[in-house]
This record gives C-alpha cells, sequence and structure tokens, in this order.
C-alpha cells in the first residue's frame, strides 16, 4: 500500500468539564490547564514539553510542516502547550480550539493501530481528568462539527496520476456524500502540492469511531486502485518515464530550487520510486526528504538569517547532499 499512502492519522478532540472553551478562557486558566493536563499525560507517556510561547516562529512553523501541529495552532501561543512524544507519532496539542487535540500519525495505511494507541491515552487521560460529556452529544467540543466522537481520522495519499488526469476535483465531489472529505497536505484550505492529498472523515456525531474509521479505510483502499490504475496507464508513456528520471537528475545537480519545484520533482521521484524505475532509493527516504525541504524546516536547519535566495540555494544544497 505503501506506493500511495505516505501516513495515518487519528486526531481527538476533548475538552475539560471544569473549563469554558478555550477561547473565553483567561491566560491564567489556560496556564492552569496546560500544567494540570500535562502532569496526567507525562504519567502516561514520556513527552517532551513545548510551551508554544518560548518557541520562534520559524520553529513553530517548522512543527506544522511535520504535521505535529496544526497551523490554528501557532497563532496567539500564550497559554498553549504541545506534549510530544519522543518518538514524535504522538502529540498533544493543549488549548488550540478544544483544551485536548491528540494526535497520533504512523506510516502507511493503519488506522486501526493508530486509532488503539490513541483510544489508549484517551482513557488514561479520562481516568484522571473530566471530560465535557453529554448522553444525548457525546464529547462535547467548541466546533458543532467535531460533537460525537470528537475523532478526526485521516490519510495522507500521494496521487500524481490521479492528479494528471484531472479526477481529483471530481472525486472529491463524491466523497462529500460520503461524509468524507479530501484537501491539500496541511488540511482545511491548503493546497496538494506534491500531488499529496489528506482524506479524512467529516462527520463524527451519530457515528461510531469504528465505523467512522471502516469507512475511511474502505474509500481510501478504493482511491488507491484508482490510483494504481492510472498509473499503470500513464507509466507506458515514455515521457513520463523520462520525466521521472530528468526530476531525479534536476534534484542531485540543481544549485537553486523553490520549494514549490523541489515538491513536484519530489512528487515525481516517488512515483519512480514506487514502481521500479528508480531503484536508488527508497520512498521513505523521500517522505523524510518532502519534509525536510519545507521552507521554515531549511531555516531551522541552517540559519535565521537568510533570504528566500539563500533559502533556495540551501535547499538546493541539502537534496544533493541527500541524493548523491
Amino acid at each position: 500500500m505503501s506506493e500511495a499512502v505516505v501516513s495515518t492519522r487519528i486526531r481527538l478532540a476533548r475538552n475539560l468539564a471544569d473549563y469554558s472553551f478555550p477561547v473565553k478562557m483567561s491566560e491564567e486558566e489556560k496556564l492552569e490547564l496546560c500544567d494540570k493536563v500535562s502532569e496526567v499525560a507525562k504519567s502516561i507517556m514520556d513527552f517532551d514539553r513545548i510551551d508554544m510561547q518560548n518557541l520562534t516562529k520559524t520553529q513553530a512553523v517548522s512543527l506544522v510542516e511535520q504535521h505535529l501541529i496544526s497551523p490554528e495552532f501557532i497563532s496567539q501561543p500564550v497559554g498553549k502547550t504541545l506534549l510530544l512524544s519522543k518518538d514524535k507519532t504522538v502529540s498533544i496539542m493543549l488549548n488550540e480550539e478544544d483544551h485536548i487535540r491528540l494526535q497520533v500519525i504512523k506510516n502507511d495505511l493503519c488506522l486501526d493501530d493508530a486509532y488503539a494507541l490513541a483510544d489508549e491515552i484517551d482513557t488514561k487521560l479520562s481516568e484522571n481528568l473530566k471530560f465535557a460529556y453529554s448522553d444525548n452529544l457525546g464529547y462535547l467540543t467548541q466546533c458543532p462539527t467535531n460533537l460525537g466522537t470528537g475523532m478526526r481520522a485521516s490519510v495522507m495519499l500521494h496521487l500524481p496520476a490521479l492528479q494528471k488526469s484531472k479526477a481529483v476535483s471530481r472525486i472529491a465531489s463524491n466523497l462529500s456524500k460520503l461524509g468524507l472529505t479530501i484537501r491539500g497536505i496541511y488540511g482545511e484550505s491548503s493546497e496538494p502540492t506534491g500531488a499529496m492529498y489528506q482524506l479524512s472523515n467529516q462527520v463524527s456525531l451519530g457515528i461510531s469511531e469504528r465505523s467512522a474509521i471502516d469507512n475511511l479505510s474502505n474509500i481510501a483502499n478504493q482511491l488507491v486502485t484508482q490510483e494504481i490504475k492510472a498509473r499503470d496507464r500513464i507509466l507506458c508513456d515514455i515521457e513520463v518515464i523520462d520525466t521521472v528520471c530528468r526530476s531525479l537528475g534536476i534534484l542531485k545537480t540543481a544549485r537553486l530550487i523553490n520549494h514549490a519545484e523541489a515538491m513536484s520533482l519530489l512528487s515525481n521521484v516517488r512515483l519512480g520510486v514506487a514502481h521500479k524505475i528508480v531503484d536508488s532509493l527508497s520512498l521513505s527516504s523521500i517522505d523524510k526528504l518532502i519534509c525536510d525541504i519545507q521552507p521554515a524546516s531549511i531555516i531551522e536547519r541552517f540559519s535565521d538569517d537568510m533570504s528566500v535566495k539563500d533559502r533556495d540555494i540551501k535547499r538546493a544544497d541539502y537534496l544533493r547532499e541527500k541524493l548523491n
């Protein structure tokens, strides 16, 4: 499955019954909640605590680029805390839209494994924290669209063939009828750079976690099947194979490359790796490069004091180093 599936994410939204929603909380209440939840969470797992107000903007954006936090979480950082596991598979955002946003990310299509871990942590948190819950509405959340299970499950898909055939827009309109949505690499309102798409559930009220996961898994498998069939058609074309090989050549030799071009070229190379056109690289190495060459990640890796051109030079240097 990994030729078209990059990763799986399970996110649970929870709120404490004794506090107002974050939008109504004072700074003191937010800091108190961060301390309270952090203490409980650290008794469950070895988390690093990161208070967002202590990070530079570059460091914060880099965490977004790694899909460890949401773009919304880095605005107004005072009173917000990130709890991050050592292997970065589990992150807990405190005082984002809800008090607790628990997230588990795993490679490939493994919704059951990701949910099992998220559910285990959620259960242990609930033993020491009183969650806001209604027998009629389920878990209470600031946004009504998260009521019920409070769960958002998503799969990151690489769909270059479906994108090339312009099938994604048609698929997106059909998915909404099934309670699912497909978006860009960073979720809502983001663009699908590098042919990367997030497929996720939209409905959390009136449906169980099991049903939502099964539905998402079934549709993800269908999309992967469509993508592989579309790849079989386009990979018979010598021009497509040539594009893959030229993309790798540019990445190995370029001295200046911007983010959009790098993502497009890495998408082509990932397609080539998945189908043995390129045999010197692995899918995991390409997926890591896609994360590492994001703008803030490049700045954090090399220097906070660099122009856009300097950043593009460093990105090219980094890609040459890793690919040659």
